[in-house]
């Protein structure tokens, strides 16, 4: 029996002890929580970055802290950051009316002094998709590792019919596959720069990231005052983006290079919805996704995200009963996680039209590009130009930012392939 094993035991330690654990558990899981939302609010910051700098952390650590409280702040960071990040993403980059068929509903609804009710209909789709984690997880059990076995050897045929499904919901399918092969082919060349250090952070913050911010600096975006209402989300309008998001998601868990926005795309073409039903689809998958992750490192030992990759290097391959752990520990959070969100979204959305839009883009444009040139030096802050340089360009095409993922699809097809 492991170190592990045994901390997670901790019915069978003496009543001092096991109440001492279990407050220290606690006190991890409310670290982690706060420290999620912290990364979630920083824009740019995505987690699997954040999940990088844990791994090397954990490593370092692991010898001086319990496993069982590095998994518990880990977990907590990661559910919570799925939560909070729409907070930035929402309130920051709103594209002009030239750029409309790129835009997300979210800055839509922002533009119309709903940008609180935006967020607030993320946050439902994630308390959702927590509820319907847990439900589905030990079904999941027995049908992951029965499908995986079949589909691991089609893997990148599969990503091709994904970026088949991309192009056909396009309007101009010519600009859709220009936009795919180019950021292809940037993420390909980027990947295989063995000298960069963390080559998605500048790459991914240049299509996604600057390029959005640089775009609302040209067209000095004034953000209205934005409405604080109280929202009762009816659960017959939550329904089918939920289905999207329950029969989407679990891909992201057996094919590499899908991201959360994929598979919002493609549960929305499962089960059409309109733009404030497709915000709960956004905030369903994104956190389907990330708990997605530890369920596929138990059931295929995979890792798709940097906290499922964070949790494999303290644990190795672990049990059914650190899972069971895992899932009571992202119910936790989840719950405590959607009214932070709720009181953080009322608190921006108050602020926001009071401030300066433009210097708080410019702010935030400077402040990515420090990170980058610490975490990446010269050469990924020279990424980082080329990214956004691309991103530009592509959102100039007036096509979905999703089809910029192409950036991590054609690469994984590639290595697939060859």
């Amino acid at each position: 029996m492991n170190k592990l094993t045994k901390n997670l035991k901790v019915w069978e330690v003496p009543g001092i002890q096991h109440n001492k654990m279990l407050i220290e558990i606690i006190l991890s899981l409310f670290l982690g929580i706060f420290a999620g939302t912290i990364t979630g609010l920083i824009p740019g910051i995505h987690i699997n970055l954040i999940g990088a700098i844990l791994v090397s952390l954990s490593l370092s650590v692991i010898y001086f802290i319990q496993p069982i409280y590095l998994i518990s702040f880990i977990i907590a960071m990661a559910i919570t950051h799925t939560f909070v990040d729409f907070i930035p993403s929402i309130f920051l980059g709103c594209p002009d009316t030239d750029t409309e068929l790129s835009i997300l509903p979210g800055h839509k609804l922002l533009k119309k002094g709903q940008g609180y009710e935006a967020i607030i209909l993320t946050a439902y789709g994630s308390l959702a998709a927590i509820f319907m984690l847990i439900l589905i997880s030990f079904p999941s059990i027995i049908i992951i590792p029965k499908i995986y076995k079949y589909i691991e050897n089609f893997i990148p045929f599969l990503l091709i019919i994904v970026l088949g499904i991309l192009i056909s919901l396009e309007k101009n399918k010519i600009n859709s596959i220009k936009v795919i092969f180019l950021t292809g082919f940037l993420g390909y060349c980027v990947l295989n720069i063995t000298e960069l250090k963390e080559p998605l952070f500048p790459l991914l913050t240049g299509l996604f990231g600057s390029s959005m911010l640089i775009l609302s600096i040209k067209n000095k975006i004034k953000i209205p005052k934005q409405k604080i209402l109280k929202q009762n989300i009816k659960l017959k309008k939550m329904k089918k983006p939920l289905i999207g998001a329950l029969f989407a998601s679990p891909l992201c868990s057996f094919l590499p290079g899908l991201g959360s926005g994929q598979a919002a795309i493609i549960g929305n073409t499962i089960s059409k919805t309109d733009n404030k039903g497709f915000l709960i689809l956004l905030g369903a998958t994104n956190t389907l996704v990330m708990g997605f992750s530890f369920i596929s490192l138990y059931l295929i030992s995979k890792t798709r995200t940097g906290a499922a990759v964070a949790i494999k290097e303290i644990t190795g391959n672990f049990s059914l009963e650190i899972l069971i752990l895992i899932l009571i520990m992202i119910l936790i959070t989840g719950i405590i996680s959607f009214f932070i969100t709720k009181k953080l979204a009322e608190f921006f959305s108050n602020k926001i039209s009071k401030i300066n839009y433009t210097k708080i883009s410019i702010i935030t444009l400077i402040f990515l590009s420090i990170i980058i040139l610490i975490i990446s030096n010269l050469l990924g802050f020279a990424v980082f130009l080329i990214s956004t340089i691309t991103g530009l360009y592509s959102i100039s095409l007036g096509v979905r930012r999703t089809n910029m993922m192409g950036c991590l699809l054609i690469p994984t097809i590639l290595l697939y392939l060859l």
